[in-house]
């Protein structure tokens, strides 16, 4: 699954230029160490045949139907394996103009400490140490008045780097050519299979990342050794 990731870039004009997109993001997506489920990402989509769009989204799916935000499953991830057939997700992937590419730079996993009393442990996988995009379903709901936009990112099975940690993965697309089939409304399996493992590096993050709303560039390093405790000397 991906319940945490990052895209700690800062640069809007590279962004735009890596992604096709006429505009720079929104702020409030760019620079992040610890996104997390119901803030604003960053997505890119295509409306018909018109040019790619730049827009933020809450993350976490909320149904047409919903009248207040959290009050009912906002899911934030969506089985590679089934979306095609399973509800909520069946007739977003059936239109193109609501796929989306999910911008980011890096996604995190938690390993269960063998002592209970510890905290899990985090550890951070990148792509090539560049922008990379999830594959992606978006949609709108009228809350009150006005129009929300929330997204969901697609899972596949892991591959051998993920594996020892998690059995899941994003759906992290190959390169430009792969986001573009996304997008253009392909069915192509192979859009899904698991990022080659040769293309993926894991390290172990700060467990401060733990924590929803903790942000910092410090939460993608793992945190410093403790020294060693000093001898009594008898």
């Amino acid at each position: 699954m991906c319940g945490r990731f990052t895209q700690t870039k800062i640069d809007g004009y590279g962004i735009a230029q890596r992604f096709d997109v006429p505009m720079d993001p929104d702020e409030a997506t760019m620079g992040r160490y610890n996104v997390c489920p119901t803030e604003q990402i960053a997505i890119v989509s295509v409306k018909q045949e018109e040019e790619r769009k730049l827009r933020s989204a809450r993350w976490g799916l909320v149904p047409g139907w919903a009248k207040e935000l959290g009050k009912q499953r906002e899911p934030i991830n969506a089985r590679s394996e089934t979306v095609a057939e399973k509800k909520p997700f069946a007739d977003l992937y059936k239109r193109s103009d609501r796929r989306c590419l999910v911008v980011a730079d890096g996604w995190y996993e938690w390993l269960r400490s063998e002592n209970p009393k510890q905290p899990r442990i985090p550890f951070r996988y990148t792509v090539d140490d560049e922008l990379f995009a999830f594959a992606g379903l978006f949609g709108f709901a009228k809350i009150g008045e006005e129009w929300v936009t929330s997204a969901t990112i697609l899972t596949t099975r892991a591959n051998e780097v993920c594996a020892p940690v998690h059995d899941r993965m994003p759906v992290v697309l190959a390169g430009p050519d792969e986001e573009a089939a996304w997008l253009a409304g392909s069915d192509d399996p192979e859009l899904f299979v698991p990022l080659a493992a040769a293309r993926t590096t894991v390290r172990p993050a700060n467990p401060a990342v733990n924590r929803a709303g903790v942000e910092g560039p410090e939460l993608i390093e793992p945190p410093p050794a403790e020294p060693e405790a000093q001898q009594t000397l008898l």
